[in-house]
């Protein structure tokens, strides 16, 4: 038998305003403590320096935490020129320096470099696994882990405002695994100079905007009561780009065992005449989840069944 999990079964998502100098993991455990919530997750790392949209997936919720990992992301990032420092942020030592200043219009010229599918290298102290350790773990033991290079998708870069020659502030929407530590070096380095992140702010991600956000003090004084659950997003939130297909009841029940059902009587009843072999549906009935299924051979199979 399995053992129950200890807390309170609480599903939804919660947008957290991370404060800098704490981790992503550190949030989901104030997290877990201020509510009682019996299972929590994030949807996208974020480092101690960086501020910003921490979405937190609740219970159920945890199972379509990917649909955030895969989306847009929105950040804004300040590039301090003249240094390079062994973590690509204000965090790390000095490693280099550059008496090159670029100006706006420097700047702007290479950008469309950076736009699209480009290759970039991670930061070193990254949480990448290389044989099985992070990447971080064998830096900070000095053992100079080799970076492989991969393909990241940049889908706007622009620069939003230059307070002084030692600073530029970028506005920048990305796809799944771009850093901005390594993206702030490798602008640096096009410019032909140095530089690193001193300031990461991330302002959106997947369906999910500043607005949406509270602070961990703000939890805090919430705590267990009816105005936290207000807060809570639907699990539904993240999938509104997935058709939804009504079920009934019975439908649903055979859903929920995990059991597939005739995909034509559903499809009748629904308005969508797109749905095509290998899509994925949400499964709905009374407004409310059941699962996450695909379509195949004629049937809906679920894949990812909700328990509430």
């Amino acid at each position: 038998m399995a053992r129950k999990r200890r807390g309170t079964p609480i599903h939804g998502w919660l947008v957290i305003d991370k404060p800098a100098g704490i981790s992503s993991n550190g949030v989901v455990g104030q997290v877990r403590r201020i509510t009682g919530a019996a299972k929590v997750g994030h949807g996208g790392t974020l480092d101690p320096l960086a501020t910003g949209l921490l979405p937190l997936a609740l219970g159920e919720a945890t199972k379509t935490v990917s649909y955030v990992m895969d989306g847009a992301k929105k950040y804004r990032f300040t590039i301090r020129w003249g240094e390079a420092r062994n973590t690509d942020d204000a965090e790390g030592t000095v490693t280099g320096t550059s008496d090159v200043r670029p100006t706006k219009k420097q700047i702007e010229a290479v950008l469309g470099r950076f736009i699209g599918d480009i290759e970039q290298v991670p930061p070193v102290f990254s949480a990448i696994k290389i044989d099985g350790q992070r990447a971080y773990a064998l830096a900070r033991a000095d053992q100079a882990p080799e970076m492989k290079s991969r393909i990241v998708h940049i889908d706007d870069l622009t620069v939003s405002e230059m307070p002084d020659a030692d600073h530029a502030v970028f506005e920048v929407v990305s796809g799944k695994g771009a850093y901005m530590r390594s993206l702030a070096r490798d602008i640096a380095v096009s410019l032909g100079t140095l530089g690193y992140v001193s300031a990461l702010r991330r302002v959106a991600v997947g369906p999910f905007e500043e607005k949406d956000a509270i602070s961990l003090d703000k939890l805090e004084s919430l705590g267990h009561s009816a105005p936290l659950l207000e807060r809570l997003l639907p699990i539904e939130t993240v999938l509104d780009d997935i058709p939804a297909l009504a079920l009934t009841e019975m439908e649903a029940n055979k859903l929920r065992r995990g059991q597939a059902i005739p995909v034509l009587p559903v499809a009748n009843r629904s308005p969508l005449k797109n749905i095509s072999q290998g899509d994925v549906v949400c499964a709905m009935a009374e407004g409310r989840l059941v699962a996450l299924a695909k379509i195949k051979g004629g049937e809906i199979r679920p894949f990812r069944v909700m328990n509430f």
